[in-house]
């Protein structure tokens, strides 16, 4: 009996964090190696085309997991009837930034 897959979103999805988790949940590492998944990728506006390259990927690798993959810039769809998300992302350090600088833009 197949199971239904689960909507599984991932912020900060062009990021280098998420390129390298997609695979575990890709893989059944994370929800089980029976367990399909839709991926709800969610990242800004300007890193949309790099999160067109993830998606690419993604299908390349052929993960028989992945029931698909919704990559968008908006909360809404992202987060649209999702059984668990995975928060990543945060303002990106600058040149001539300290680790403080960074705190307090992200806290």
């Amino acid at each position: 009996e197949k199971m239904e897959p689960l909507r599984i979103a991932i912020t900060g999805a062009a990021g280098q964090i998420a390129y390298s988790l997609i695979p575990y949940v890709a893989n059944g590492y994370v929800f089980g190696p029976e367990q399909p998944v839709i991926l709800h990728l969610l990242d800004i506006p300007p890193a949309m085309n790099a999160l067109k390259g993830v998606v690419l990927e993604i299908e390349d690798l052929a993960f028989p997991l992945v029931a698909g993959v919704v990559p968008t810039d908006d909360p809404e769809v992202a987060f649209k009837d999702i059984d668990a998300a995975v928060f990543l992302g945060s303002f990106p350090r600058k040149k001539g930034m300290e680790r403080k600088d960074l705190l307090e833009k992200n806290v």
